[in-house]
């Protein structure tokens, strides 16, 4: 036990401890893209209607915008929150996961972001539809 402890301090880790790294990384980052998703459809871009789901819970006051201010912010604030969690998840990684030395910094973290960059794109897109043509909430878009 105290060995497989052992590993999370270190780089050098089984396949198990290794997914479970990989796994508390991705919900760290999963975490800032909510936060910073919200936090800007909210207060700094505001992309929310009073009938959204978590504004509601959360009992949120939000400014009103029309639909398609709705769905092009949409698409900002989702670069925006991407831009943001991908760099806490790379920085994480970089820092407790990665195996230090196969690229330059840059490089690395260039394949990074065009690795999660296509998912992001596709599911961009998927939410702009949603709120442009079928006009569902900003959270079920998200």
């Amino acid at each position: 036990m105290h060995d497989l402890l052992q590993q999370f301090f270190q780089r050098d880790a089984g396949p198990l401890v290794q997914f479970i790294k990989y796994a508390l990384v991705g919900g760290v980052a999963t975490a800032v893209d909510i936060f910073v998703f919200y936090l800007f459809a909210w207060k700094f871009i505001p992309a929310l209607r009073e009938t959204d789901p978590v504004v509601r819970f959360l009992k949120l006051t939000v400014t009103p915008v029309t639909e398609q201010q709705r769905s092009n912010r949409f698409i900002i604030i989702t670069a925006i929150a991407f831009l943001v969690s991908n760099f806490v998840c790379y920085l994480l990684n970089v820092w407790w996961v990665f195996e230090p030395g196969r690229h330059v910094w840059y490089v690395e973290m260039g394949l990074f972001y065009i690795g999660s960059g296509i998912s992001i794109v596709l599911g961009t897109a998927t939410g702009w539809v949603m709120i442009k043509y079928f006009h569902t909430s900003t959270t079920a878009s998200y």
